[in-house]
Parts: C-alpha cells; sequence; structure tokens
C-alpha cells in the first residue's frame, strides 16, 4: 500500500542565494499570467498541447525558464483552466436545479496567479545529494542547499523513498523560502484481520465530530469556542472591507491567512485526536460531496440576518480537511479510514430501523423514534449507523477480498441496493458483532 504525505523542508538560503530564488520564483509567476492570457485568447482552451505551440517558445525566451519549467507552466495553467469550467458546468447545473441563482464568473476573465510557488519535477529540476542536501534549479543553473524539517520525514529523505514532485514555497511574512516535497511510503496491503475495532465518525457544526466505536464508547469534540472564533475572523473581515483603503487590503489578505492556518491546524488536532483514542481502527466516514448543493437550496436576498449567518458557517464548515486529514493519517497509525453513504444516518433508529424526519422534533439534537420510543443524542445516532455500515463493508472485505473505500454513487440502482441492505442493521452491544 502507497501512502503520499507532504515533508515542508526549511531551506537554509544566503541572501545572495535567496536573490536567485527571488529571480525564479517570480519570473515562474509571471509566465504563468502570460500563459494564462495567452489560454484565454484561444478559447479559454483547457488543452496544454494547444498551450504548447503558442506560447514555448516566449515562455523560454521572454522569462528565461528551462525547457521543464516552460512545460509545467503549460501544464498548470491548463489544469487551471480545467478547474474553471468544471466548476462552470457544476454551477449550470446547480441553476438549472434551482439550488442558486448566482451566475459563475471565473471564466470571466484570464485567470490570475499571484503566489510565488512554483513546481518542480524530481531528477529534473531537483534532486537530492548524498551529504544532504538538496539541489534546485533556477535561472541561472543549481543552487545546493542545506534544509530542515520534521525529523520522521528527514529519516524517511535519508532512507530513500521515493520521491515526486515538489513546490517551491515563499512566506513572506518570514521572507523565508520552503521547499514542500511529495514522498511516497510504501506500507503493508491492509487487511480486515488487523483492525479489531470499528468506529463510526459524523461531523457536523456544533459539534466537529462525534465518534461511536463497536463497543458503544463515544467520543464527543464540541465546535462552539471553534465557531466563536470564526465569527470573530468574519467580523473583522466585514470592517476591513468596508474600509477598502490599501492598509485595508493588505490587512484582510493577512488575517485570511491566519485564519486559513488556524482551521488547518485544528483539523490536524482533531484527526490525531480520533486516531490517538481508537488507535487500529476502521472509521467510516460519510460521504458528503455536494452535501452544500442538496442541502442549502435557493439564494434568498432577502433572508434574515440569522439566516445569513447560518448560510456563512455552512460555507465555512470544512468538514472535507477534517476527512482528508484523518484518511492520510489513517495507514501511518495503523488504521483505515472508509467512506460510506451518508443517506438518513441520523434519521434512521438503529433499535428498530424506522426512518424518517420526525425522528428527530424540530431538526434539533435529540432523537426520539417514533415507533420503539429510543432516545438519544442525534448525532451520536448518527455515529452509531456510521459504524454499523462500515461493519458491513468490513464484512464484504472479508468475503470477497476487496475493500470498497468510495460507494459508487453513480448507479441508482446499485445505492438503493446498499440502502436497503443498511435498513436492515440493527445495534445491540449485548450481541455486537465478533470481529
Amino acid at each position: 500500500m502507497r501512502v503520499t504525505i507532504s515533508a515542508k523542508l526549511k531551506l537554509r538560503h544566503s541572501p545572495e542565494q535567496k536573490a536567485k530564488l527571488d529571480a525564479v520564483s517570480l519570473a515562474y509567476r509571471d509566465a504563468l499570467n502570460f500563459a494564462s492570457e495567452e489560454a484565454f485568447k484561444l478559447d479559454k482552451t483547457s488543452s496544454a498541447p494547444k498551450l504548447h505551440a503558442v506560447t514555448y517558445k516566449p515562455l523560454r525566451e521572454k522569462f528565461g525558464l528551462g525547457a521543464q519549467l516552460a512545460c509545467t507552466v503549460e501544464r498548470q495553467v491548463a489544469a487551471s483552466y480545467k478547474t474553471q469550467w468544471t466548476k462552470l458546468k457544476q454551477n449550470i447545473k446547480s441553476r438549472e436545479k434551482g439550488f442558486t441563482k448566482k451566475r459563475y464568473k471565473g471564466l470571466d476573465s484570464a485567470p490570475k496567479f499571484v503566489s510565488r510557488t512554483l513546481e518542480y519535477q524530481y531528477q529534473r529540476d531537483y534532486s537530492w545529494k548524498k551529504d544532504g542536501r538538496v539541489s534546485i534549479g533556477t535561472l541561472d543553473g543549481r543552487l545546493v542547499l542545506e534544509f530542515d524539517g520534521h525529523q520522521k520525514h528527514l529519516d524517511y529523505i535519508q532512507q530513500g523513498c521515493e520521491t515526486g514532485a515538489a513546490k517551491l514555497y515563499y512566506q513572506k511574512s518570514r521572507k523565508q523560502y520552503f521547499l514542500i516535497v511529495a514522498l511516497n511510503i510504501e506500507l503493508p496491503d491492509p487487511q480486515p484481520t488487523d483492525h479489531k475495532n470499528v468506529v463510526g465518525v459524523d461531523v457536523g457544526q456544533r459539534y466537529h465530530f462525534v465518534a461511536t466505536d463497536k463497543d458503544g464508547k463515544s467520543l464527543f469534540e464540541k465546535g462552539a469556542a471553534t465557531g466563536q472564533r470564526k465569527d470573530q475572523f468574519a467580523r473583522t473581515r466585514k470592517s476591513l472591507q468596508r474600509k477598502g483603503t490599501r492598509s485595508a487590503t493588505r490587512r484582510l489578505v493577512a488575517v485570511s491567512g491566519r485564519e486559513r492556518r488556524f482551521v488547518a491546524d485544528r483539523n490536524h488536532v482533531l484527526s490525531k485526536m480520533l486516531l490517538t483514542r481508537f488507535p487500529g481502527s476502521i472509521f467510516g466516514l460519510e460521504d458528503l460531496t455536494n452535501i452544500r448543493d442538496r442541502t442549502e437550496g435557493r439564494s434568498n436576498p432577502k433572508a434574515s440576518k440569522k439566516a445569513r449567518k447560518a448560510k456563512r458557517r455552512r460555507s465555512q464548515w470544512s468538514f472535507a480537511e477534517l476527512q482528508t486529514m484523518l484518511a492520510y493519517k489513517a495507514p501511518l497509525h495503523g488504521s483505515l479510514a472508509v467512506r460510506v453513504d451518508a443517506n438518513y444516518t441520523s434519521q434512521a433508529c438503529h433499535k428498530c430501523g424506522h426512518v424518517s424526519k420526525d425522528n428527530r422534533p424540530g431538526a434539533g439534537l435529540e432523537f426520539v423514534c417514533e415507533v420503539c420510543g429510543h432516545r438519544g443524542h442525534a448525532d451520536r445516532v448518527a455515529s452509531v449507523n456510521i459504524g454499523l455500515r462500515t461493519m458491513l463493508v468490513r464484512q464484504d472485505w472479508m468475503s470477497t477480498g476487496v475493500l470498497s473505500v468510495r460507494p459508487d454513487v453513480s448507479d441508482v440502482e446499485v445505492k438503493a441496493a446498499r440502502l436497503s441492505r443498511y435498513a436492515e442493521l440493527r445495534w445491540n452491544p449485548d450481541t455486537s458483532l465478533a470481529l
């Protein structure tokens, strides 16, 4: 099993070496903007070969980029336009379904690149030296630099693990360059017998997550404090946006970066908390693809202040980042993460199987089954249902030898058959499934 992790290496550069890194990073950024303008003129093309025919020679001559960096610029711009086209198509579908009235404007003008971040290809633009240093390309040849980083990542590099592409990243506040390298780690293929515990994880806003294992032990993590901190960031942004001065704009950029780092750090802490509390487990995660399009409905310009605040909080809900961090960290901690269908997890009673919206009076946190009268915390009920579905995934894995880590939602009939199987699941800790 191959796991890819990112190693952030701090480069030890002198002022003279930093000047060379400045030159190549600024030239790369200008080349991206040039190629973006050319792609816009070519009917907003997302084809790298078409872009190559027009921009390769100017990228080499005008910006002084090497052959590999010039090709990387073309591919990056083409990928950016492909993303914009995908978002436009999604927006058209959402407008047809009435989910939103806003028109996507990402392709009204050529996408602009502002970050001084460039991509290096291993053995072409950068390589490792035997003495523990790294050689990276600039406009004036190679620079050989020493670097610092997390000791575990340094050990992987020293052991000669497979290395992928890298990004040269400039942190303006510290005037420091970092090399972010993709490391491919080989781990033993997971087996169902390696994981004795099954944990269902329900993510939300009032509670970052509620996790319940096969023995009924639950872990709640409230999100009130984080929500208040995000509200504070929102108030600061609103105040700066009203000012509109140049200094306010600079401050706005700094605040947005601080908020982004705060959310990422919080999700790192939450994912590690789950992995240390439930070691060696299979974690079941809800497949929440397009959850906002399915739940938010039409935009309402006359919405109340409370409704607008709730919508803003939903838009800032970083469940995908939390799930991604948990998924990539799990194999490194001897665990595994799989996705299951999210349908009716908080509306289904795990005691009798009855499914109804009315099982959650007022869509609150209390769950009361209309049929059997079972009461409980709605998010805990959801985590139990997710855990049951994860147990079913594990049983299928043991019987077929094939692990489905993500449900196939493209086939309606297949999904309906899975939901029918879920409806037959029941929870009883006294007769819990032997793992």
